[in-house]
């Protein structure tokens, strides 16, 4: 199609506008900047607050800008590429679909910043639309930069009469015996899309007349198809898109009609888990049904290709129940999560070096070395700089120690294949005590964690789903060990999922610790988790929703005391997320206070730094790099008496208040300096993957970003050199 109808395709998608009708959105307020005019005693002046749905946006837009950063390998910028394009469509899943859901039931929300409903929709909507742009525009670099190195990927235009043989055969072996095309008129219902599907929307001549029909893209096949060297145009690795090979042998589908077209498009619905707990008699049935509602959710995206016909378009539209606002038209490529594929291409060269982390012990360690070793120090484990294997040796040995009489864990996001299952059963089967808590609401890993739940269930596992209105983020481990002077328990919490595959790619921290306060305060928290416990106070823990928002207001405000007592004050926080307006206020206060402190924060911050007479004393920083930043610790001066606490709770409303979460306190000093002087320390010095934010919300290098230091890079070697091998 030429350019100019492609145009007038894309114009045309807005019609007919009486059936398509929208309310029209306020235009979304200006961005503050930090001119803005601020009184320092309004301290909910919306001024002061960056909205969240941007600020997410904007922390997907600098994982983007790692596919652009050179210093990485290639094949890892294109890693970093299919991240930004799964973050986008978990966005829309989740941000957009609750928004829309919420202008559909008139709910007129007022956000911090100020953005009403219609407001942050637009303006969601719009910096989505340009961050797709944006990906489109990196693919297009990564593309050539691919060419050069040999890997190569042709449009349907560049294919060779060879290759286009070839492909023929392949499409009638491999393709056409999966696909399935489905007719939708007046005899034929319109099909079931599923969410995030790539389908076609083809346009046939049948007994003299125009039909329609729908050609689902198979997620079991690849998306690139690689052509054999024989065949390829080349000399190098070569790739065709599956869509292309589908769209040029579609008339196989078809025998005895006439293609007219083939237009791809795909939908995103929203996916956002729902239980009501007047509902939730049994959490686990509620969950599988709600699931299985899921699959019909409301479309929260229509992106279609730029050229497809506004006839079909209008049908889509119609069939999907969609206002002219949920469809995207594009002349790129859909679906960048896929390229993650890429990255399985065998070109070391292209990819991040290998490290070997190191493990605390040896996999066939003894246990009676390892429960002593713990009885008497805490450890602390750093991944993935160091192994996850040391948690998977730790549950081993009590699996195998006879002395060990019960076991109890919580399991949020699992994984597929998680070594730690079996360990589990094989307790159970040697007569321990196991009780586990399995959250069936992690979102995106219920029905995963719904079909472990029920194998714990059936080899006898005391199996519990926590609370229909609280999810369970706490990361713990209870081992519970008969000992010769009385019952000893061993714990084992942390900032990450008990997941060896995340373990690989997440920076997480994890104590293993028989320090009675904290073993008693985990068997109270499990006590809750599992029956009526009404524990308010812990000894060492400090635990959500019970008082986790009250002990950290404790903590900064103790700060802010020691500042206007003269004192030196000064807090370091590191975390995923800072949305919490409360939490911001207090903040605020502590820095008119004159407490000096260090944001790290990886994704979400609704707070401005840097404005006068508010903010002067917040710094700001989010570092994004080859692994994903998760750990949380919090670090409070205290007039020179330290405290400090590692676990699983941001600073957003819903780990302050709706979820149980634990943060675990530092008490061994050696492990307090190793996390305040090299762990945070190093985070506070980098210059390669650090972005400081500004009070006008603007993310930049840091102003002595002449000196490269790359954190991350640094506690690899650190891990290595320092500790060498076990």
């Amino acid at each position: 199609m030429d350019p100019s109808s492609r145009e007038t395709a894309v114009a045309d998608t807005r019609q007919p506008a009486e059936r398509r009708s929208h309310r029209q959105a306020r235009p979304a307020p200006a961005p503050q900047t930090a001119e803005a005019k601020t009184d320092p005693t309004d301290l909910k002046n919306p001024a002061l607050y960056i909205n969240r749905e941007l600020s997410w946006l904007e922390f997907n837009e600098r994982v983007l800008a790692q596919a652009r950063d050179v210093s990485h390998p290639l094949l890892e910028r294109v890693k970093f590429l299919s991240i930004t394009g799964t973050n986008l469509d978990e966005f829309f899943m989740i941000r957009v679909a609750t928004t829309l859901k919420k202008l559909r039931e008139e709910i007129e929300d007022v956000a911090p910043d100020g953005f009403n409903t219609e407001q942050q929709l637009e303006a969601m909507r719009a910096r989505a639309r340009r961050m797709l742009a944006d990906q489109a525009a990196t693919w297009a670099e990564l593309r050539k930069l691919l060419e050069k190195e040999q890997v190569w990927f042709l449009d349907e235009d560049a294919w060779t009469p060879a290759a286009r043989e070839y492909l023929s055969g392949y499409f009638s072996r491999e393709i056409c015996p999966v696909l399935t095309p489905l007719a939708f008129d007046p005899g034929h219902p319109f099909p079931f899309i599923s969410n995030l599907s790539k389908n076609f929307a083809v346009v046939v001549r049948h007994g003299g007349r125009t039909k329609f029909a729908r050609v689902k893209v198979p997620d079991v096949l690849p998306r690139f198809i690689q052509l054999p060297h024989a065949v390829s145009p080349t000399g190098g690795t070569t790739y065709v898109f599956i869509e292309d090979v589908i769209r040029v042998n579609i008339q196989e589908l078809f025998t005895g009609t006439q293609v007219k077209g083939a237009y791809l498009f795909r939908i995103i619905r929203d996916t956002d888990l729902e239980i009501e707990e007047d509902e939730a008699d049994d959490l686990l049935e509620s969950i599988d049904r709600s699931l299985r509602q899921l699959r019909r959710g409301a479309i929260s995206l229509l992106h279609v290709e730029a050229g497809m016909p506004t006839r079909v378009l209008n049908i889509l539209a119609e069939n999907f129940e969609v206002s002219d606002e949920i469809v995207l038209p594009t002349e790129d490529r859909l679906g960048f999560g896929d390229w993650g594929q890429l990255t399985r291409l065998h070109r070391p060269e292209l990819k991040d070096a290998p490290f070997s982390p190191r493990s605390l012990w040896r996999s066939d360690e003894d246990p009676e070395v390892i429960f002593d070793q713990i009885r008497y120090q805490d450890i602390l484990v750093h991944h993935p700089f160091e192994s996850f294997a040391s948690v998977e040796t730790f549950l081993r040995a009590a699996v195998q120690d006879p002395h060990v009489t019960a076991i109890k864990m919580t399991l949020y996001r699992i994984g597929s294949n998680s070594p730690l299952i079996p360990l589990l059963i094989a307790a159970a089967e040697a007569g321990k005590q196991v009780a586990v808590l399995v959250e069936l609401k992690a979102r995106f890993d219920e029905r995963n964690n719904i079909l472990w739940a029920r194998r714990l269930e059936s080899h006898g596992i005391h199996v519990v789903y926590g609370f229909t209105n609280l999810k369970t983020h706490a990361k713990l481990c209870l081992v519970v060990r008969q000992e010769a002077d009385g019952v000893q328990r061993y714990v084992h919490t942390g900032t990450g999922n008990y997941n060896p595959d995340t373990a690989k790619i997440y920076t997480d921290l994890g104590l293993f610790t028989a320090d009675p306060d904290i073993v008693n305060d985990v068997s109270d928290v499990f006590n809750y988790l599992t029956g009526y416990s009404n524990q308010k106070e812990f000894r060492g823990m400090i635990v959500a929703p019970v008082q986790l928002r009250q002990r950290l207001k404790e903590l900064i405000e103790r700060e802010i005391e020691h500042a206007q007592a003269g004192r030196p004050a000064r807090l370091m926080i590191k975390a995923n997320a800072l949305t919490d307006d409360q939490m911001i206020r207090l903040l605020y206060r502590a820095a008119q206070a004159g407490v000096s402190m260090d944001l790290m924060v990886r994704g979400i911050c609704c707070l401005r730094p840097g404005v006068p007479g508010i903010s002067d004393n917040i710094r700001v920083r989010s570092i994004v790099g080859r692994f994903l930043e998760h750990s949380r610790i919090y670090w409070f001066h205290n007039n020179g008496q330290e405290e400090m606490y590692i676990g699983s709770a941001d600073l957003m409303e819903r780990n302050l208040d709706r979820r149980v979460e634990t943060l675990a306190p530092i008490r061994d000093p050696e492990i307090l300096e190793h996390l305040r002087d090299i762990v945070l320390g190093a985070y506070l010095r980098d210059t390669a993957r650090a972005m400081v934010l500004d009070s006008a919300g603007h993310y930049d290098r840091p102003s002595n970003g002449t000196d490269h230091f790359d954190a991350q890079q640094f506690l690899v070697r650190h891990y290595t050199d320092t500790l060498g091998e076990p």
